[in-house]
């Protein structure tokens, strides 16, 4: 059985594709995946699974979709994979309000976009993960999931590092 850590995009953000944890978590029970537990309202997801991480992803969306009539995309990762994102972090900050990472629906060869007027912002992309440093705070910064998205031509979710710090304690 494998264990996977599914970070959801875009649910319970200013009102809008709103799921309560509690209906999440019975659909992904009936679905049929095992050990379900979430963790605040934002979609973060830890469950087992005999399936592979996108075929995890699939069967929630679609799910998702069906049950509650939402078009909403899922990210997975394993516990190792969210241990070596936290570890390969390469700013030198620990201040969970400024730490965070954007996880990508597939790997990346890219290693720069053009963002123009990020201030003191930094990031770095490597594969799946941009990893970002925002001093400004993430109110303010202009390294968002949309522009992520729209630089990459991928799907994007973001994660603070107090949330995923969090997840790999629930997952252990």
């Amino acid at each position: 059985m494998n264990k996977f850590i599914v970070l959801l995009r875009g649910i319970n953000v200013s009102g809008k594709n709103k799921i309560l944890m509690s209906d999440l978590r019975d659909l992904l029970k009936d679905l049929g995946f095992k050990n379900v537990k979430t963790y605040i309202q934002s979609g973060n997801i830890i469950l087992n699974s005999e399936k592979t991480k996108s075929e995890v992803c699939k069967i929630i969306q679609e799910g998702i979709f069906k049950k509650f009539d939402l078009h909403i995309h899922a990210i997975a990762r394993t516990l190792a994979e969210l241990k070596t994102t936290i570890n390969n972090y390469p700013f030198s900050s620990t201040n969970d309000k400024i730490v965070a990472f954007t996880f990508l629906n597939k790997c990346i060869t890219l290693k720069t976009i053009n963002i123009s007027n990020i201030g003191q912002d930094k990031y770095q992309i490597n594969k799946d993960i941009v990893y970002l440093y925002c001093p400004s705070g993430f109110g303010k910064t202009k390294l968002t999931n949309n522009i992520m998205e729209k630089k990459l031509d991928v799907i994007a979710t973001t994660r603070n590092l107090k949330t995923t710090l969090k997840l790999t304690e629930l997952a252990e």
